[in-house]
Parts: C-alpha cells; structure tokens; sequence
C-alpha cells in the first residue's frame, strides 16, 4: 500500500457515513470520505484518533485517485435518484474490476437494477443493509450483504472487522445474490415496525389500562429486559421512560412527544412486497396503518368528541396481573412479528433465487441491529435443524411458547376491546396465530361467492379438479 492511497472508501459523510469510516479505521484500516460539504469532510479528520489513517475530501477525481486499485467504495447516502446520480459522477473515474458497495435503505428492485448495469460495465456491486443507527456504525453494526459474490472476499475482512460481535462470532456474513441483502434489511426494519408498534401497545395496555406511573413503566420494561423479552427495543424503551424534559424537569419527555408516528418507507415496501407474493404479513401491515392512521391527528383530535368513549380511570385492572399478562402478550407478539417476516424471506429466496440461509439471518440479526433480542437464538436453532422451514409457528418449541402465551394475549385483547385501546398489532398477531392452526376456515363460502356471481370456479375437499357449480 502506498502512503497516499487508502484501502477504503466512504460517499456520504454524514452521521452514519463517518461512524462507519471511523469504525473502519478503529480497525487499522486505511479509510478516505467524500461529501460536498468541506464541514463534514473536516468533520471526519477532526473526529479520528492520532493512530487513524483517515482523510476527507471534497472531489471525486481526488478521491478515486487515492484509492487502492482495484478501489472498493461504500455510499451512504439517501435512497433513490441521489444513489444513482453518484454512481454515474463516480463512473468515469473508475476502472474495470472496482467495487461500488451501496450501504442504505435502498429498494431492492433498485438494487438488482443497479448490479445488473454496472456488471455490464465490468464492475462490481454490493447492496449492504447496515442496522444499528448511528452509535451501532460507530461501535458494531448488524451487516447485510448481497450481491456479487466474487466481490465479497475483497471486503469480508473488512466487514468482519467493523460488525457487532455475538460470542465472538461478527453479525455479518454473505447473504446471497442480486439484491439478497436489501432484501433482508427491508425485511428487517418491517419486522422492526411490528415490534415497536406491539411495545406502543404494551405501554398503552400498562399506562392507560392500568395506569402505571412513567416511573412505575420504566421499572417494568427494565424487567422484562431481564427475562424474555430481553431485546434492544425493550431495553430502549425502559431508557426512554426515566428521561425527563429539558424545558420542564418535573415532567417525562414521553408526556410532551407528538403522537404522529413518522415512517421512511421500507415497512410499507415490505408490506407490498409481501401482498405480491402472497404472504401474509398482518403484524407488519398493522404496523404501518398504524402509523398512518396516528398522523391524522386533527381528524383523531376531532373525532374523539364524537363517540362515548370508555372512562379508562373507572375500569382499571389490577397492575400486577396486568404487568404479568403484557409480558406473554407481548412475547406472543414477538414471535409472531419474527414468524411473518422470516415466511417472507423463505418465499422470496426461493420466488427470487435469492440463496438465502435463514439460520444466518437470524445469526447475524442477534447483534448490532435494532432487532436484536434473546429470542433469536431459537429462531437460529429452529432453522438449524429444519431449513426449508416455511414458518416458525410450526417449529415445536417455538409453537409451544405462543401457545403458552396465547391466553393472556386474548385476555389482553378483550380488556383492550372492552375500554376502546386500540391494539391492531396484538390482534393481528391473534388472528394470524389462530387462522394459521386453523384446518378449515371459511374460506369455502368466499369461494362460492366468487363462481356464483363471477363462474371463477372452486375446486372440492373430496375430488381433483376445478368445479362450477349453476347456482340459479
């Protein structure tokens, strides 16, 4: 290596672009940023240890120029047009053999696209799902590769390095062709919209059902970090309740937060991927109407004077059956929100040739990533011994756990009902727990309806064959 050329290089240094370098150079490899804003170029230098080999600059052709060849160069940069207009500024700098590795949310499609047109110009392309936020970039993220597997080798060293550790083992491993690994970040993160709108659940059932106290809330969730709930957004969500506000310290900062949930987009892909292939995703969709639904906040405002709402301080339940009751309500949710993803995943790598090992997904999600929680360590043993497993729900040990969970899941739900909380994830997972370990289910009617008045035809439980039936 020569003293003015870098092993690796960065596009997009802003929080996550430079905790992701830095990482880099934690681990003694030499790293360059880009960015057109020269603050965060110098950012980058100024942030970095006396021992980095770290440098920021400004332009392109200097930036490509002080790369190792063949060059290997990550983009961390808004999904969409943005990603492809810095591929096109850095092509004709580039040589054939380079690696161009896209590290955002980008949509898979995009992704294929992508790999597909630079291979054509005989270069090499990654698409990386990286999960962690920014402190996780900075101190160990959870690593999603796809794409060009000749190109993998050149930056396994690299990834192995900078990824979370679980047992030593880093949470990041080549995950298969094409767009495999944005397949699986986007999956992820709707996997991650499920659970976090399950908590909101939790903490709704606990606070307004119950009426626990933040304080009270805050101790509980801590709890539930401890057994099996153990999981980063548990653990999140005990923080967020023991901090208070900056402009008033007599009051919790959860109690001044707008309720208009926020979303940028790969939940809602997820849920439309899924309806194309046919797999049922109810917790995950629950959780992006959700979000949707809470950002009509002057219509809920408007609305909420319209209907006899239940008085929730006259029919409080006892807070330590509720607290015992939300944990396995919660834990049935869990696992339920893992059981639709992974179906989803399991469809697609065989609907899109995507290559992938289920077992290492779950592998490289127990570390790093905003996922993370103790129960992936079954989920990892469940797909240890059936691979081809089509869902987790039929995997003894897991299917035993949601059955134990379930009755309190369905008394949480009724006590919901009965005092107007709405619980959409909870039911959802209900519904899909309870019409998956359904033999026959009405099904049969809407069948009928369908050749009555369109002739679409049914097939019959006791022959082969499709059927019409001359209903009048």
């Amino acid at each position: 290596m020569g003293e003015n050329t870098y092993r690796f290089g960065m596009v997009g240094l802003g929080v996550m672009g430079r905790n992701f370098l830095l990482n880099i150079a934690d681990n003694d490899f030499s790293a360059i940023g880009l960015d057109n804003d020269p603050e965060k170029a110098n950012a980058l230098e100024q942030e970095a240890s006396s021992g980095h080999r770290i440098k920021g600059v400004t332009s392109s052709e200097v930036f490509v120029r002080l790369l190792e060849t063949p060059r290997t160069i990550m983009l961390l940069v808004p999904a969409g047009k943005i990603v492809d207009d810095v591929i096109e500024g850095l092509i004709p700098y580039l040589d054939k053999g380079d690696l161009i590795i896209d590290g955002g949310n980008s949509h898979f499609s995009d992704t294929e696209r992508r790999e597909k047109s630079l291979r054509e110009k005989g270069l090499h392309f990654l698409g990386i799902g990286v999960s962690g936020g920014a402190e996780g970039a900075r101190r160990g993220p959870s690593i999603m590769p796809g794409g060009s597997r000749d190109a993998y080798p050149r930056v396994k060293s690299i990834l192995e390095a900078v990824a979370a550790k679980v047992d030593g083992e880093p949470c990041v491993s080549y995950l298969g062709p094409k767009a495999s690994g944005h397949y699986v970040k986007m999956v992820h993160n709707g996997i991650e919209y499920a659970m976090m709108q399950l908590i909101s659940e939790a903490y709704d059932l606990l606070h307004r059902g119950a009426g626990l106290s933040v304080d009270e809330l805050a101790a509980v969730f801590k709890g539930y970090n401890e057994r099996k709930l153990k999981s980063f957004l548990v653990e999140i969500t005990a923080s967020i309740f023991t901090k208070k506000d900056d402009l008033d310290e007599e009051i919790y900062l959860i109690d001044r937060i707008l309720d208009k949930g926020k979303q940028k987009g790969t939940g809602k892909w997820t849920s439309q991927h899924a309806l194309d292939l046919g797999i049922p995703i109810p917790t995950i969709d629950a959780a992006v109407t959700m979000r949707q639904l809470s950002a009509l906040r002057e219509d809920r405002e408007m609305a909420a004077d319209l209907a006899d709402r239940p008085k929730l301080e006259e029919t409080r339940a006892d807070k330590a059956i509720m607290i015992n009751a939300v944990e396995d309500a919660l834990f049935f949710g869990f696992i339920a929100s893992y059981s639709q993803g992974m179906a989803l995943l399991q469809a697609a790598g065989s609907e899109m040739n995507l290559g992938m090992n289920l077992e290492v997904v779950a592998k490289i999600w127990r570390g790093g990533c905003i996922i993370r929680a103790a129960m992936l360590e079954d989920i990892m043993k469940a797909y240890r011994k059936d691979p081809g497993l089509s869902n987790l729900m039929m995997d003894p040990h897991l299917s035993n756990e949601m059955e134990r969970c379930a009755s309190a899941a369905r008394e949480m739900i009724m006590f919901g009902t009965r005092r107007g909380i709405p619980l959409a994830g909870l039911t959802s997972a209900m519904w899909y727990f309870d019409a998956f370990h359904t033999s026959r289910l009405p099904m049969s009617l809407v069948q009928a309806q369908r050749d009555y008045f369109g002739a679409h035809t049914f097939e019959r439980t006791d022959r082969s064959g499709t059927f019409h039936a001359e209903w009048y």
